[in-house]
């Protein structure tokens, strides 16, 4: 009896582990798993500073930029290169500055407020002239500007606008500024040179040929020669200050990519020779 009885508590004593044993793995199985938190990569945001004659052109590259680069956003201010400059100068939180003209790069550039080896060119334009699609003006070369019946021609503000000043060019050169300096409309930019023909206000305006293109509005009745006036380029270049230099850095390297430059030529801008 007292065998059995052993026996007996011997089992009693392992069926007790084993139960407990379970118990354990089954309160283990039961709890949630935790997972290692992963933080998301940082998003960056960069402030461009644009010429006013870019602007659909970038529009329409930024949405190809960001899908490559999700975790980075761009921002334009887009403005007359002059304006632009002066905005950069007092401080303003730009972090790339693209201009219609070298002047107010390179004024930047003596002023030690770009980044350093970071300037270079990234597109070329043309200079057209261009009168409202209903016109009854009969033009076909810049020289006939002087016309008795041409009494407003639009053009960008020279000082501050790159367009006005190709254009105060061109007339210059063809020995006609001082004939025609009465009939001017100025302009603070080129888009609002190419909508005052566009709703007929002047008899003919001076804007670049992506402008022109973009427009059913206006005709192209004659291409400056590249002869009479400085070579259109577009200087791009990090602002010394910008607090996001890499991704300033990576924003300049994508637009010289195939699939932003295929964007540019289709507005009709030129791609610039590095």
């Amino acid at each position: 009896m007292r065998a059995k009885s052993w026996q007996t508590g011997l089992l009693s004593f392992f069926m007790t582990v084993l139960l407990i044993g379970a118990a354990k793995l089954t309160s283990t199985a039961l709890q949630p798993q935790q997972i290692a938190f992963v933080p998301p990569a940082p998003t960056s945001t960069i402030l461009v500073a644009a010429a006013a004659s870019l602007q659909k052109a970038l529009q329409e590259v930024t949405p190809i930029y960001t899908k490559a680069n999700p975790n980075q956003s761009v921002n334009y201010n887009f403005a007359a290169s002059g304006v632009l400059q002066q905005q950069i100068e007092r401080g303003a939180p730009v972090d790339v500055f693209i201009s219609a003209a070298d002047r107010q790069m390179t004024n930047l550039q003596s002023k030690g407020l770009l980044g350093s080896g970071t300037q270079h060119n990234l597109l070329t334009n043309q200079l057209v002239l261009i009168v409202p699609k209903q016109s009854s003006v009969s033009l076909t070369n810049f020289r006939q500007l002087i016309k008795p019946e041409v009494k407003r021609i639009s053009i960008g503000e020279p000082r501050s606008v790159p367009v006005g000043q190709y254009a105060t060019e061109v007339l210059e050169n063809l020995g006609i500024l001082e004939q025609v300096k009465s009939k001017f409309v100025l302009g603070n930019n080129v888009k609002s040179v190419l909508t005052t023909v566009e709703t007929g206000d002047v008899d003919a305006g001076i804007v670049y040929i992506t402008d022109a293109k973009s427009s059913d509005q206006v005709t192209i009745v004659a291409i400056a020669d590249e002869k009479l006036h400085s070579p259109i380029r577009y200087p791009i270049a990090v602002v010394k200050s910008s607090k996001s230099l890499n991704a300033a850095k990576q924003y300049i390297e994508f637009l010289q990519s195939k699939s932003a430059q295929a964007v540019f030529k289709r507005y009709g801008f030129g791609i610039a020779k590095l």
